[in-house]
């Protein structure tokens, strides 16, 4: 299935609270975009919907269970739910494939020949077939970004968590990247997107939520939140979008 939800999630850092009381859902199949200011708490809920950052109050769930039930165990959340950062992560000692099928064998026991067909099966269909024995310094950052979203789905998950993913490219490559999460939404990928290319989550979310402070101060379809903002600090940072060309 792969419905993941935050209900009252609180996170301290030292007496400053980066998240405060915080409430999502993302139902399978939905996409749902993340935006608000930096420092907002945007990367850190989305770093605790997989445990990445263990919260200090509140409770996460996947398909009704706690993300730290035993059921799970953190190998078992990290293949169901998977996580695509801004800065690629690929282990420059590893080739593509190796990349790729790293986690599949080594921390979920697939046999290397199924890790690899699997792998390569990805690669293919996201334009990246050619470079399976290729170096990740060799490919350009559209293409390591390709990479490390293939990475993320090696492990068949149930939800993906991307996070700022075209914020390291140059300009002339987000589109490309832009374009293979398009595809994803397509397929039915249930997803939760931290980003600042307002038209993108205009374009691809079935629902906006902004934050501000550690909260969420709003959420609405992407049609209704950009065209009529309710809340004054959306209005604000949406203002502000929009003079520096992000929307």
């Amino acid at each position: 299935m792969g419905e993941i939800r935050a209900t009252g999630v609180t996170k301290w850092y030292g007496d400053r609270p980066v998240l405060d009381r915080v409430d999502l859902a993302v139902r399978p199949h939905e996409v749902v975009a993340l935006i608000g200011a930096s420092g907002s708490g945007k990367s850190t809920l989305l770093r605790c919907l997989n445990r990445l950052v263990e919260i200090d109050a509140g409770t996460i769930t996947l398909d009704g269970v706690p993300i730290d039930a035993p059921a799970f165990g953190r190998t078992g959340l990290q293949r169901r739910i998977g996580i695509v950062f801004q800065s690629y992560n690929l282990f420059p000692h590893l080739t593509v494939l190796g990349n790729v099928t790293l986690a599949p064998r080594r921390v979920h026991g697939q046999p290397r020949a199924e890790a690899e067909a699997r792998a390569r099966r990805l690669l293919a269909e996201f334009g990246m077939g050619e470079f399976a024995a290729a170096w990740p310094e060799r490919l350009s950052g559209g293409q390591q970004q390709r990479v490390a979203i293939v990475r993320a789905l090696a492990t068949d998950p149930d939800v993906l968590l991307l996070d700022e993913i075209t914020a390291a490219l140059d300009p002339e490559l987000v589109g490309e990247v832009l374009r293979i999460v398009r595809g994803l939404k397509d397929r039915g990928m249930t997803m939760a997107i931290v980003t600042h290319e307002m038209g993108f989550a205009r374009d691809v979310a079935d629902r906006v939520c902004v934050l501000d402070a550690g909260r969420i101060i709003e959420e609405a379809p992407p049609a209704r939140l950009f065209a009529a903002p309710e809340h004054p600090r959306t209005r604000r940072f949406l203002q502000r979008m929009t003079e520096s060309g992000r929307l």
